[in-house]
């Protein structure tokens, strides 16, 4: 009877086991797969940061990963909008001057998430519609989409100059950075597919 339990506990091993290894596999691969890719950016550890947890381990193509990256950048870009509105609602209502200042942001911070969601549209588009000159027709709306968004969180950030500033602005700025350097990525990889 010992036998047979062991028998049992052994065949149940083995086949987990070997239903386990191929996701570990596969994960493995997309993690080395992306590893790579993020070489390309300008932000290589935030590139792996991002995108690593994306898509359980199914980003194994150049198209898979610019999408995923327009993905993030733009969740992080609705992200910061979200948090920006309530601390432009909080300085209007205390009538702060830094109000404009992060109002203007925001604005930018608007185009930014527009021009992100007509990317990754477009990105959509393009891997429908592949033929002659559409293809570089949809290859440069992305471009342009992703390098307007990039623009303008750059611009965004130039609201908030210098070191010296509330713990409110650090933060905003913390995060609008975030966005840039997604956006950042995110054109890095697109310009990695669309090569």
């Amino acid at each position: 009877m010992a036998k047979l339990s062991l028998l049992l506990l052994v065949f149940s091993l083995v086949c987990v086991s070997t239903s386990v290894t191929p996701a570990l596999a596969r994960r493995s691969r997309s993690r080395t797969y992306i590893e790579m890719s993020c070489r390309a950016t300008r932000y290589p550890q935030l590139c792996v940061q991002c995108l690593s947890g994306y898509g359980n381990g199914s980003i194994r193509s150049p198209q898979q990963i610019a999408q995923a990256a327009l993905a993030v950048s733009l969740y992080k870009a609705t992200y910061t909008r979200a948090y920006m509105v309530k601390v432009a609602r909080d300085l209007k209502a205390m009538k702060a001057h830094d109000y404009q200042a992060v109002k203007d942001c925001m604005d930018q911070i608007d185009n930014t998430v527009d021009q992100l969601t007509q990317s990754i549209r477009e990105l959509r588009r393009l891997g429908q519609e592949t033929v002659g000159d559409d293809l570089y027709w949809h290859i440069s709306n992305v471009e342009s989409w992703v390098g307007a968004a990039l623009t303008d969180t750059t611009t965004c950030l130039d609201e908030f100059p210098g070191d010296r500033m509330s713990k409110a602005k650090a933060v905003l700025k913390g995060k609008v950075l975030n966005v840039a350097m997604t956006t950042s990525n995110a054109l890095a990889l697109f310009h990695r597919f669309a090569a």
